[in-house]
């Protein structure tokens, strides 16, 4: 491998997919299971410095360091709620933050990554939409904050599920997301399973269609909160694009293995989207969907206006769609006392204004 020329930006090993790190070694006289041990070092052992890849030569690292960058999101700050959930902050390589949340005994361990620096959806009850996007991450910094989690739960030898529901939305952030997912899925680094990967989404058509088509299927869970278009569009803006009946038709024809369902979550706020006959249009919308039905009580916090309803408002929902023969359940919020439930990630000082939100997909 010849030494970079001054002045030439240096490539990340952490941005490379392994096909795409073998190709590129190849090409400057390197064999390719080289690109299979490096792999391993940074995704199955968590190493964060070149020189620490000690099955390879010294004067390979040594041009490896010259041509390479190997970057690593830095923790700053570690929050454990009552519950045992914990909060990250992680600060990425330009000094920009974003938060991570591993919930144990769920009844897996499991990560919730963010997609992005805030995000654009700007749902009402959402404190990381009121951030605005601020910037997509890359494949990198999606993978880099697993890797941080693994090395600060000392987890690098237990099994665990991922959910992509942290900031951001993450068909929003489309290639940058599924390129992550393939790099978590190599048999040479942590070979987290799809099946151990839900993504959520509010429902982007277009990138919707387009994972349909993908070879490497999460789990799919589609942020609905609502019934009926109008609704729906008061608590996430986007629907007035995307509406409710294109989502579900987008649903029924989306491929599912056998024993699958598509997750629909539906955070309750009181006197607004929780009433019995709301439950029954639900039930009725969702009646020719392989579907499961995520109840979510919300997580009050300042800044969201909406309430929580009440416990026997809850049952009464969850009750009305198992009575319709609809798969419910409702989620017991974690680290609600740490601001690390659902709908509750946020990283002050770095919001962009109302006008620039949706403007950047619409």
């Amino acid at each position: 491998m010849s030494k970079k020329t001054p002045g030439a930006e240096r490539r990340d090993l952490a941005e490379l997919e392994r096909p795409a790190l073998e190709a590129l070694l190849e090409a400057s006289g390197v064999e390719r299971f080289r690109a299979r041990q490096i792999f391993r070092w940074i995704h199955r052992h968590g190493v964060t410095n070149i020189d620490a890849m000690t099955d390879l030569s010294r004067q390979l690292r040594a041009t490896l360091a010259d041509a390479f960058t190997l970057t690593t999101p830095a923790l700053v700050e570690r929050e454990k709620s009552i519950d045992g959930t914990e909060k990250f902050l992680l600060r990425l390589a330009d000094g920009r933050q974003i938060e991570s949340v591993f919930i144990p005994d769920t009844p897996a361990m499991t990560f919730c990554i963010s997609t992005q620096v805030g995000c654009a959806m700007a749902c009402a009850f959402c404190l990381t939409g009121k951030m605005g996007l601020v910037r997509n991450l890359t494949a990198g910094e999606i993978v880099g904050q697993v890797r941080v989690l693994v090395d600060a739960l000392d987890m690098r030898d237990t099994r665990f599920n991922i959910v992509l529901m942290g900031m951001g939305e993450p068909l929003h952030n489309y290639d940058e997301t599924m390129k992550a997912l393939r790099m978590l899925a190599d048999e040479h680094g942590l070979e987290v399973s799809p099946r151990r990967v839900t993504l959520s989404t509010v429902g982007l058509l277009p990138a919707l269609e387009r994972l349909a088509k993908e070879p490497l299927m999460p789990n799919l869970a589609i942020s609905l909160h609502a019934p009926t278009d109008l609704t729906r569009g008061e608590l996430v803006p986007i629907n007035k694009t995307y509406g409710i009946a294109e989502i579900i038709a987008a649903c029924r024809k989306f491929p599912l293995k056998k024993r699958s369902r598509i997750t629909f979550e539906y955070v309750l706020l009181a006197g607004v989207n929780d009433s019995a006959d709301q439950a029954r249009t639900l039930a009725k919308l969702l009646a020719n969907v392989k579907a499961k039905v995520n109840l979510i009580p919300l997580n009050a916090a300042p800044g969201i206006p909406f309430e929580r309803p009440s416990d026997q408002a809850i049952d009464r929902f969850a009750q009305v769609l198992a009575d319709h023969h609809i798969l419910v359940s409702v989620r017991k919020s974690r680290g609600r006392d740490i601001r690390a439930a659902c709908g509750q990630l946020i990283v002050e000082g770095q919001r962009k204004s109302p006008a620039q939100q949706l403007a950047v997909i619409l």
